[in-house]
Formats: structure tokens, sequence, C-alpha cells
């Protein structure tokens, strides 16, 4: 790569990655860095990070150390890299002693445009007076917000990273994130030292993603119709909180037709490393997970994220919806949730045993959290609102703009759940009070004497589905808690006493259930983006192509060209190399090594 060193960023953007135009502030970051100057760059997942450390390090005179923090993503990375001719390399403790020597001598030689490391080896014993012995482009430190223990992925190693300035104060450092309050930010600018860094906070919006929010209504039966209608053949995330449900949920799918893998820290690390190659370098395959994957998963063709379980806060729900469509193509973010949901994080925060300032941070991010769930407003104005970037305007592609929720007058109904907690003891949950405000004459109502209650039975007017989104909406408004035992029920606050006595009005939403598309197979959402049948033709047909040549050289397809190019390339039927070389994302050393087969593939298919 030394032969482009010299040259202007944007040459390094055509020559080596195959794109015409930077985006947002991307030209502005790379040439601060080039400068030798230090930058923290605060923008979401796919809006192309990694180029903000990527060119400067193939520019600069020496070679680009970058620090993240899964050892598991590194070799995806690389390899990656490779395939646009640059020269870069990792050290992690998935190297054989011979391998990690090799890579060190080159590094010395200064033979590596980028060499990735995990933050584990940056403290080990040694490695910084190794690093000496060469010449360093740059330090990029990815995930920062992992230096914050108010980061939602907190890793005391990141903590030590102020090292790097210390000892090599004349290299200039970016510190990339794409989630971070401003709590979180604060911490990290601290922590790294990065007071005078060039701060570039650019927007958190990602107007591909299509978010949706519905009540748990036979989940298992909601994400298969799902996926069916919506996502057939397509890679995704299904979220869940537990291993077991982990485990079940991909057992599910499998007996039902979806390919799917579990991925959680109950599986050996062998096996885990084994599920999240097949998913990078498979297509098609649904990924559930625990939250232990996907931070800083490279695939750029996921089409959807679920979530089967609420997130604790708004910040790691962002970050793992952002894992859908880095490629920029439409892609679905989908939320399921319940009463229990609620509940369960309510009860864990007030478990918490954190000092009273950490109390009201992690109050606070839950609040963002079930506001959002709850929220009649744009969601997309909702997330943008809470990181701070101003929003005005409807989005038009998320549910509640696109099927605006009807709201009623709940101030009767919530007096008459309020009333029935009060009046039952503040012990009982939902089921009891349901009961109780249903007037059913069961044993256990009558055992506790509630049938002589002036609220039993006053709640007739509204079915048992309706009373459970009565106390869902009234727990995460605030106007319910509950207590730190699982079986304890919900409690009055301070804000349930003027909606008692009439002061304060509520409004209430009427529940968001799941609708799929269809019931049937339909076109995904690349699918869409094609004019007819014969261009989805072509599309698969260069899909299969890459397919193969992606198993033939132990790569993920990706790696040899993305959706987003493969579809460019049917929209422009390239016919020769200086054709093939005006496609989206194909560089010279792409070109050399793949262009004539795919020019091949193209003319056959035209014939």
């Amino acid at each position: 790569m030394s032969e482009v060193a010299a040259k202007d960023p944007r040459e390094i953007l055509r020559a080596v990655f195959g794109y015409e135009a930077f985006r947002g502030a991307q030209e502005d970051i790379i040439r601060r860095v080039i400068a030798g100057e230090d930058a923290l760059a605060l923008m979401p997942t796919g809006a192309g990070k990694s180029l903000c450390y990527q060119i400067p390090a193939i520019a600069r005179a020496g070679t680009g150390v970058i620090i993240s923090p899964l050892i598991a993503l590194m070799q995806d990375q690389v390899d990656a890299l490779k395939q646009n001719g640059v020269r870069a390399e990792r050290l992690n403790s998935a190297l054989s002693p011979e391998e990690a020597h090799a890579i060190e001598r080159r590094y010395a030689a200064g033979e590596l445009d980028l060499l990735y490391v995990a933050p584990e080896r940056l403290h080990s014993p040694g490695f910084l007076e190794f690093l000496a012995r060469g010449r360093i482009a740059l330090f990029a430190i990815d995930e920062a917000h992992c230096v914050s223990e108010w980061g939602h992925d907190f890793r005391p190693e990141y903590r030590r990273l102020n090292v790097l300035h210390e000892r090599f104060p004349d290299v200039p450092r970016i510190a990339l994130t794409a989630t971070a309050d401003s709590v979180t930010l604060k911490d990290v600018i601290e922590r790294l030292q990065l007071q005078n860094a060039a701060r570039f906070i650019t927007s958190f919006d990602r107007p591909n993603i299509r978010y949706r929010v519905a009540l748990k209504d036979e989940e298992r039966v909601q994400l298969l119709e799902f996926l069916r209608s919506e996502h057939p053949g397509q890679a995704g995330i299904v979220y869940c909180m537990s291993r077991k449900r982990c485990d079940d949920i991909a057992d599910f799918l499998e007996r039902n037709g979806a390919p799917a893998l579990a991925y959680h820290a109950g599986l050996d690390a062998e096996t885990r490393a084994a599920r999240q190659r097949r998913f990078v370098r498979e297509e098609g395959i649904v990924m559930v997970a625990t939250v232990a994957f996907g931070m800083g998963i490279d695939k750029p063709d996921v089409r959807f994220v679920v979530h089967l379980d609420l997130p604790k806060n708004l910040e790691s729900y962002y970050q793992e919806t952002g894992r859908a469509g880095r490629d920029g193509e439409p892609s679905n973010a989908y939320l399921l949730y319940s009463l229990a949901d609620v509940v369960n994080l309510q009860r864990l925060m007030n478990a918490s045993s954190d000092d009273e300032q950490r109390q009201r941070i992690i109050a606070r991010r839950l609040d963002a959290m079930l506001g959002y769930a709850e929220s009649t407003e744009c969601r997309r104005k909702l997330i943008l609102n809470y990181f701070g970037e101003e929003r005005a305007d409807r989005c038009d592609n998320c549910d509640n703009c696109l099927e605006p929720p009807e709201t009623y007058d709940g101030k009767i109904a919530a007096q008459k759940a309020l009333s029935c907690v009060y009046r039952t003891g503040q012990i009982f949950g939902a089921k009891h009070l349901i009961d109780v405000l249903l007037g059913r004459d069961n044993e256990r109502v009558r055992k506790a004497g509630h049938d002589r209650l002036p609220t039993f039975g006053v709640g007739q007017d509204l079915t048992e589905k309706e009373w459970k989104s009565v106390f869902r909406q009234l727990a995460a408004s605030g106007l319910l808690s509950v207590g730190l035992e699982e079986r304890s029920g919900f409690r009055l606050t301070e804000k349930s006493f003027p909606v008692l006595k009439g002061e304060v009005g509520v409004r209430l939403r009427k529940d968001p259930y799941s609708k799929p598309r269809s019931s049937g197979r339909s076109r995904g959402p690349i699918d869409d983006a094609l004019e007819n049948e014969t261009e989805l033709r072509l599309f698969e047909t260069l899909r299969a192509l890459r397919l193969r040549l992606a198993k033939e050289r132990g790569i993920a397809p990706y790696m040899i060209f993305s959706d987003r190019t493969l579809r460019d390339m049917v929209r422009l039927a390239p016919r020769t190399r200086q054709e093939m070389q005006l496609v989206n994302g194909v560089g010279q050393n792409k070109l050399d090594a793949y262009g004539d087969l795919f020019i091949q593939e193209i003319r056959t298919f035209q014939r």
C-alpha cells in the first residue's frame, strides 16, 4: 500500500475502497487526523467510522494501531481490509507464537498499514516497548464508550488507555463510538485526556431503519410471522435476556424452517466463535443472542434486529438496533415487550445497591426506555432528542408515524386501578388486582376479603387485556412502582395521589399489536429496491457467484462485494472493466480480483 501513502484522502477512498465521495463529517475528521491532531468522533453505527482511522493510517507514515475490544471481530476486520489491498494484521491471543512473531517483525519493518490489538495486550508487559520499536501513524480507540462506567459496555482495561498519550504524546489519537449520552461523553473525554481534541458529533439518525414496537401476544408466533412475511432468507439478530430463552427460541425457529443459532455466555469460547463465523460468513442466518453478541459486528447486510425483551436503557437499545442496515439499505428494528418486562426492569432498579447519584442516572435511563416503548410520538424523534439532537418533524419511517396510535382519556381507569392497589394493601400484582376490578368471585379474592371492597367489580367496562395495558402504562409512567421481591406487588408513588384526587389527567394509548405485512412470502427490503423481476434474478445470480467465491476463499460474502454494490452492478450492468470501475464499492484491488468474473456473469445473464 506504500504506493498510495502520499495520495490525497479522496484518492485513497476511490482507489482502495471504491467510493466516490465521503459522507457527513468523514473528510473533516480524516484530514484532521492526517494533520496529526486528536479527534473524538461520535457517529452512528453504519456511518463509516472505520474509514475515519483507516484512511489516515494509510495516508500517514507508519502503522495505525487500532484498539478494539473484541478479539473475535479482528480477523473479519483484517480480512475485509486485505480484500481491498490494505496491509492489515492483528495481534491477539488467537494467534500462535510463530504467527505473532511474524506480524511483530512486519510491524517493526514498517510493512503494515494497520495493526489491531486488544486493550489487554496493550497493557501486557513489554508491549509499549515493542510499539516504540516501530513508527506509529496514529492510535484509534474504537468503541470508546467502553472507557466509561456509564457506558453500556464498560471495560475496566479501557480505563488505562490514557497511557498512550503519556507514552507517545506526539502520536495523534482518534476515539470513536456510536452511542454516548452527555454523562458518558464527558467521562470518555476526561479518562482519555481528550480535552483538546476536535469533537465531531454527527447526527445519530439512521433513516434506513424502521422502528417498531408491539405488545407480546404469543411472541413466538409474532416472531415467526415477522421473519416469514418481511425477511425470508435474510440475516438478522434476535435479542433475549436469558440464555435459556436464546436456546429455546433458536430451536423453535430451526424447527419452523428458519436457520437459527443461539449465542450466549453459557457456551464455550470455541462454540461461540464458530457460530459467529457462520453468522458473518453465511447468508440468511438468524442469531438468537443475549447482549453478549454483537458489539462491533461488521456484517453490513443484517436486515433486522428484534428484541424479545425490553432493554434496560436507550443507549443499549440504540447500539443493538444499529447493527441492522450498516450498508444503508432498508432494515427493521422490532421490539416486543409486556407488563412483565416493565415490572422486572423496575424491580432490578429498585434492588440496586448503588449510591444515590448512580441510582438517579439508572432511573433516568430506565424512564427514557419505558417512555420510548409507550410513546405515541415519532420514535426516531424520541431517540434523537434523548441523545441531544433536536428534531421537530416526523420521520415517516416508524410505526407511530405510519400508523398513528389511538389514545383515550384514561383518568377514570387510572383512578380505579390506583384505588384498587391502595385498598388491597399495595402487596398484589396485576393478576389479582384485575380479578378484583372485574369482580371475579374466586377463592383467592374471597380469602383476602376483597370481594367486599368498593373496587370489587368496578372495572367491568374494560377487558382483562385492557386492564393489563392500564397497569403497564401506569407502571411505565411512574404512577405505580414495584417491590424488590419477585412476587411483591404494585405500590402507589408520590405521583399517584394527584391522579386519585382528580387534580391531574391521564392519557392512555390503545395497545399496538404485531401486524406483519402479509401471511405469505414477501419481497425483502433489498428486493423492493430493485426495479423488476429481471433485476431481481440478476441480483440473485450475482449473489450466488459472490457466495461461491467467498466459500472458496474462506471469507464472508460481504468482503467481496456488499449488497449495495451488487445492486449498483444490477443497475449499471457493466460489460467492461472501465464500466465496472463506476460501480460503487469497487476499488482497484477488487476490480483486479473479481471484476472479470462478475462482468462475465452479467454478460452470460443478458444473452
